[in-house]
């Protein structure tokens, strides 16, 4: 479904710094042949570059558990997510309860003020396995959508919570050994610039129904929120959307979702050099990519290995209820 988009690869040396090697990855984007895999140490920075724009992806390295703890890289994290809202992470050891992100989000909440994770429903605390399952749900009698092999299209996480979470990581404990399972990711204010006045204000107002799906439903009382879609998030655009749960309630909200749902169906026209694809190859088995749940939407090609293993943590709620 989503073709990789990865043409060649540059290296060229950074700034030096105290103890760590610096490089930069120039990735230039065209439907054109996978680079070869090359090596890097340390903390390193990926761009992304069009003839027009650039989208950088920055890459550090967490040699050891300690690094979860140790400020200058949990500095380099909070900056990262700051700047560019994206962020991935090589883990050079064994993780498979996940304790780095357990360790990291704690030291992001001591030194930087983010809130610690949510539970993702009544009966789950902060992670969320993704991975396929035919029975055993995370949830009782309930299969999630993150628990089947089918596609899901670009969508925003808990668009259904209010306060949202502004950050979710994904670690990658197995990635998808059969070619699936292509991670896609597109920038909400390059999309967001495609669309009239007359939509972003539709979008800005709290006219749009949210359904809250069972399998994250936290009280049997509470099924549907009402909010807006388009709001702010320091100082950039923040978008919440998942279309299988959103019903608009007015004839403007539904000319909105309309024009939003066209967007989103040619975005690698309207915004190419802002929409990654991430396949296997650049998030393999080790890997955590750490996400701005407002600034960027993410979808899932169809996975293929039914033993593809990720993990989910969101964190850092705060309302979404700023005008744009």
């Amino acid at each position: 479904m989503h073709q990789q988009l990865i043409r060649g690869v540059t290296i060229r040396p950074l700034r030096p710094s105290t103890g760590l090697q610096h490089k930069a990855i120039t990735l230039s984007l065209g439907p054109a042949p996978r680079p070869r895999v090359q090596a890097y140490n340390s903390h390193s920075h990926c761009s992304l570059a069009t003839a027009s724009s650039s989208v950088s992806v920055p890459h550090l390295r967490a040699p050891n558990l300690l690094h979860a703890r140790q400020p200058s890289h949990v500095d380099l994290v909070a900056h990262h997510l700051q700047s560019q809202g994206i962020l991935k992470v090589t883990l050079d050891f064994p993780d498979p309860e996940s304790t780095y992100l357990q360790h990291l989000i704690a030291s992001l909440h001591q030194h930087h003020g983010h809130k610690l994770p949510i539970s993702h429903s009544a009966g789950r605390g902060w992670f969320w396995d993704v991975r396929p399952a035919a029975s055993n749900f995370q949830t009782r009698n309930h299969q999630a959508r993150s628990e089947t092999m089918a596609e899901f299209p670009w969508h925003t996480d808990c668009s259904y919570e209010d306060p949202t979470p502004r950050l979710f990581a994904l670690q990658v404990l197995r990635h998808d050994h059969l070619g699936g399972g292509t991670l896609s990711v597109t920038n909400a204010d390059q999309l967001v610039r495609q669309l009239s006045p007359r939509t972003r204000l539709a979008l800005a107002r709290d006219e749009f129904q949210i359904a809250i799906p069972r399998e994250f439903a936290k009280s049997p009382d509470r099924t549907t929120i009402t909010g807006r879609l388009l709001s702010t998030s320091r100082g950039h655009g923040a978008l919440r959307f998942r279309r299988d749960i959103l019903t608009p309630l007015t004839p403007a909200a539904a000319h909105a979702l309309d024009e939003l749902d066209a967007a989103l169906a040619r975005v690698h026209v309207l915004a190419p050099h802002a929409t990654l694809h991430l396949q296997a190859a650049d998030l393999p088995s080790g890997s955590v990519i750490l996400v701005d749940n407002f600034r960027w939407l993410h979808a899932r090609n169809d996975v293929k290995d039914p033993a593809r293993h990720l993990r989910r943590v969101r964190w850092d709620a705060v309302p979404f209820a700023a005008k744009p």
